[in-house]
């Protein structure tokens, strides 16, 4: 199935680079946090997402 046949809803995988010194970073916020590095960078992407819509954080 290409990815343009997929629902939109549906989880999508990209490619990311980031440097060394992000990705440390960023393990170690996932840690404190008890989520896996995967989980903590879409947590990030949805808060800012939530953000720029003007919606209310629930943080």
């Amino acid at each position: 199935m290409s990815t343009r046949d997929q629902s939109t809803k549906g989880r999508r995988q990209i490619p990311l680079r980031i440097s060394g010194e992000l990705y440390d970073e960023l393990m170690k916020w996932a840690e404190d946090e008890f989520r896996s590095l995967n989980g903590q960078i879409e947590y990030i992407l949805t808060r800012a997402v939530r953000k720029r819509r003007g919606g209310q954080d629930p943080d």
